[in-house]
């Protein structure tokens, strides 16, 4: 028998936005995920499922902007915000922790500034194999748990032998870089495992190290072909870009200059605070959604592959943002760090912000109560919904400090459902937004929304839960 639990303080949420929540039809699940970037230039070079995509950005842009000014990601990614606004004339940065999106920024300013000569030539003699000289170094790489066995034996030394070479004999760093993201960008298709989800998942093989409740099954690429198609591509859509940005004479146009584009490898919990107030026109960005996945398990190969060991991985997991059952309570850090920076009061109004929304807090005390009877799925659910959602609320109140007044500040995110009970989000995200003196425009809505796990939607029927785009804005001095 399903459990009935008050939704009295979340029906009253919903009625206060109502008016505000909108389907926009321009938007779909593509733009606002990974997707719609498969075919543009630059993005497509690495699937970075949790990006949204450039063409978003773009229309994001052009709907809500009539100049460009200085823009803000707290949550980079892989820059699909930075490079799009920038190339529209932003002057834009990033705060990114995930070395994964820090290595896919610093590429692509690298292949802004490679020689196209130098590139070719590095692509010809990976395809004439100078690189397999290296192949009976034996040290391959220092695994973590999670990632050990993951490639065939032959393949895990042609990866070793390519980054051997890449790091002895290229000694310019932006063709080093560039020839070493290749690599990093077949990870997955080379190897026996797939991401999906809150799971790195396995196919069935003698190297897999642990047993997984659920197998896949799929075609393993070969290293060699694979690094030269990824090559290729590179070159091409570098090629285009640099033909479009010198003149014959090999000098950047004027009208071509691109704007100042930077990132900040650290947590956004930390370094909004030191940035000084009132400086964006706008800001946007899609944060780690509360759903359970773990970047630092999903993105395994990419962190080892960077040099990440267990401890790394481990420090990573607690600095991001609380959206796994792992993490730990950041509040006393958080506290004491703005004691030290003398900015009590932000602390203050963050947490007031968190303690006071009633639909939030109806939602925790159920949880909590279905983890005291031990009916969630993981009883950490309940802490890191709490986490999350304390956190969020110092992003949006600082986010607000820097924002000049008529700056807009766009988000996607979306909303999610435990045990049958629907978490509004975008709502609670919202309240957080008018706290810190923000107006609430518009709550876009997909057409469709997303459902919950075959097991959720087998016990308590489909609930559909919202995709969103926020739009809020500080309002203009009078």
């Amino acid at each position: 028998m399903t459990e009935i639990f008050p939704s009295i303080k979340r029906q009253a949420l919903e009625n206060k936005h109502k008016s505000k929540i909108e389907i926009n039809n321009d938007l779909n699940r593509q733009l606002v995920s990974y997707q719609a970037n498969k075919t543009i230039k630059f993005f497509r070079w690495f699937k970075y499922k949790e990006a949204f995509s450039q063409p978003m950005v773009s229309y994001i842009l052009n709907r809500l902007t009539k100049k460009p000014g200085y823009m803000l990601d707290p949550f980079a990614g892989i820059g699909s915000a930075l490079f799009t606004a920038r190339d529209k004339g932003w002057r834009t940065t990033g705060i990114e922790l995930l070395p994964v999106g820090i290595f896919a920024i610093k590429t692509r300013l690298a292949a802004e500034n490679v020689t196209l000569e130098d590139f070719r030539k590095a692509i010809d003699s990976v395809k004439n194999k100078v690189w397999m000289k290296y192949i009976s170094s034996l040290p391959v790489f220092h695994h973590v748990r999670i990632s050990h066995g993951a490639y065939p034996e032959n393949t895990e030394k042609k990866i070793h032998a390519y980054l051997t070479y890449c790091n002895q004999e290229i000694d310019d760093e932006n063709l080093r870089t560039l020839l070493k993201f290749a690599a990093f960008s077949i990870l997955e298709p080379i190897s026996y495992t797939r991401k999906d989800g809150q799971y790195l998942r396995w196919t069935n093989t003698p190297n897999r190290p642990y047993a997984t409740k659920k197998k896949i099954t799929k075609h393993i690429l070969e290293f060699e072909p694979s690094i030269i198609n990824q090559l290729e591509m590179m070159w091409e859509d570098i090629n285009v870009v640099q033909g479009d940005l010198f003149s014959q004479s090999g000098l950047v146009k004027p009208r071509q200059q691109k704007q100042e584009a930077t990132v900040y490898e650290d947590s956004c919990l930390t370094r909004l605070s030191k940035i000084k107030a009132r400086r964006y026109d706008f800001i946007i960005t899609s944060p780690p959604y509360c759903n359970r996945y773990d970047y630092t398990r999903t993105y395994a190969l990419e962190l080892v592959f960077l040099g990440a060991d267990e401890e790394k991985i481990r420090q990573l997991r607690q600095e991001m943002l609380s959206c796994t059952v792992e993490n730990l309570e950041k509040v006393n850090e958080l506290q004491t760090y703005y004691k030290k920076q003398r900015r009590s009061k932000l602390f203050k109004e963050a947490v007031k912000a968190f303690e006071s929304q009633e639909a939030l807090q109806e939602v925790l005390q159920i949880l909590d109560t279905l983890r005291e009877q031990d009916k969630l799925n993981n009883p950490g659910i309940a802490r890191m919904v709490r986490n999350y959602f304390l956190e969020m609320s110092f992003v949006i109140h600082e986010c607000a400090r820097l924002m000049k007044p008529g700056a807009y500040f766009v988000m996607v995110n979306d909303n999610v459902s435990y045990h049958g009970q629907s978490v509004p989000v975008d709502l609670i995200l919202s309240e957080f937004a008018i706290a810190s003196g923000l107006d609430v425009e518009k709550i876009w809505k997909l057409g469709k929304g997303k459902g919950q796990s075959s097991q959720q939607m087998g016990r308590y029927g489909r609930q559909e839960q919202r995709k969103c785009v926020y739009i809020w804005k500080r309002p203009k001095v009078k």
